[in-house]
């Protein structure tokens, strides 16, 4: 067995792996995938062949499977298991934040680690356990370089009103401004856009990232302009429990009026917001298309609405629009979702071909629709596969 790349996802209850093995020609090829979640309650492992084939292993763990470091402790004795005498050659991770200074990938260090703590506030959703992983690795993969890819890469360069906080000047030094997120999956789906939909890859393109967590990107020439998420990742569309766009009058409200405390707000902005707020069923998209309750139905309807909302708004951005691609788990997913966005963008020229939409293919849209539509399922794990080959000087996983 060849030596391998190991790609690390970590979040509060989940700890997603993807492993690129190096094989005879020296290509970087997945292997497997899985994740280990219900962490800290009913932890369960489950990994499956890379190229999508029948499950490797399925099973629930011992309840000492309560954080980032156990996790990785039982994944780490499954790899060695199963790639008896390989090499680790470098453990990649997807670091939410990276802040004003770190713009691309890099090799992670005591002091670049004391760096990324610092941004925890920034992103107190995701960071922690970004980090928590990266010193699990440290303790248990002694000597294994690793390396760090922040979500916030793809979107510098961006011009500078598109970045811009407008707040007092001097409070800029502190790294006041708009950052972006997702990146990971936007320059995946820039580097497919020539391939899967050649039409649009030098184009005017929004790609809408829908998931648990949501946002958009106005892309030109494959690279992005603007997008939704700014100096945090609450802000722009509705999402599972965050709110999106928000009046900050809403959180002086809170503190002022209703006497919350900085935890009990942080609280309602990341975790009891979005969906989940105003349904007050469930965070889960799939779960409320089901469900007839009008509260459901009232969720559905504000994430559709911010949606073609923020469509419009990047749309004058980027001065016309030539392709929208849809990705991530609703955005590849929910078919009513994507028609729903779609009918309310119709101004923009955008027709649906229903039977394709209803079939979640490549290409959704009609034959005379003037802006063309698509599917492109995100692959965040490759980007960063690639980017730790390239940062420590391996061949570049292929796709």
């Amino acid at each position: 067995m060849g030596d391998y790349v190991l790609v690390l996802n970590a979040g509060s209850s989940s700890l997603k792996f993807s492993v690129y093995r190096r094989s005879d020609s020296d290509a970087l090829e997945i292997d497997a995938r899985g994740q280990i979640d219900g962490i800290g309650t009913a932890p369960r492992f489950t990994a499956a062949r890379g190229d999508g084939g029948a499950g490797i292993k399925n099973e629930g763990l011992n309840a000492a499977v309560c954080d980032a470091p156990s996790a990785l402790e039982h994944l780490a004795g499954w790899l060695r298991s199963r790639y008896v005498g390989a090499q680790v050659l470098g453990v990649g991770h997807r670091v939410v934040h990276g802040g004003p200074r770190y713009t691309q990938p890099l090799l992670v260090t005591p002091a670049v680690l004391d760096d990324l703590r610092a941004l925890v506030p920034l992103a107190p959703l995701h960071q922690p356990h970004n980090l928590a992983a990266i010193e699990a690795v440290s303790e248990r993969l002694t000597g294994v370089p690793q390396v760090a890819c922040f979500d916030t890469s793809f979107h510098r360069g961006q011009p500078a009103v598109a970045t811009l906080v407008p707040l007092p000047r001097n409070l800029g030094a502190n790294g006041l401004q708009r950052y972006g997120f997702h990146g990971l999956s936007y320059e995946y789906v820039a580097s497919m856009l020539p391939k899967a939909a050649p039409g649009i890859a030098t184009g005017r393109v929004i790609v809408a990232h829908l998931g648990s967590g949501a946002s958009l990107c106005a892309l030109d020439k494959g690279k992005s302009i603007d997008s939704t998420l700014g100096f945090t990742a609450l802000d722009g569309l509705c999402m599972g429990t965050r709110p999106g766009a928000l009046d900050p009058g809403v959180v002086l409200y809170l503190f002022q009026v209703l006497g919350k405390s900085a935890a009990e707000v942080e609280k309602i902005l990341y975790k009891e917001s979005g969906l989940l707020g105003i349904s007050g069923i469930s965070n889960d998209m799939r779960h409320l298309l089901g469900n007839p309750a009008p509260e459901a139905r009232l969720a559905v309807d504000y994430f559709v609405y911010r949606a073609a909302r923020e469509i419009g708004g990047l749309t004058a951005v980027l001065g016309g629009v030539d392709g929208l691609v849809f990705t991530a788990g609703i955005g590849e997913n929910a078919p009513e979702v994507r028609r729903r966005i779609c009918e309310a963008s119709a101004w923009l020229g955008v027709r649906l071909d229903p039977d394709a939409n209803r079939r979640s293919a490549a290409c959704i849209s009609a034959a005379d629709s003037r802006v063309s539509v698509w599917v492109i399922p995100t692959n965040e794990e490759l980007m960063i596969a690639r980017h730790t080959s390239r940062v420590l000087g391996l061949v570049e996983a292929g796709t």
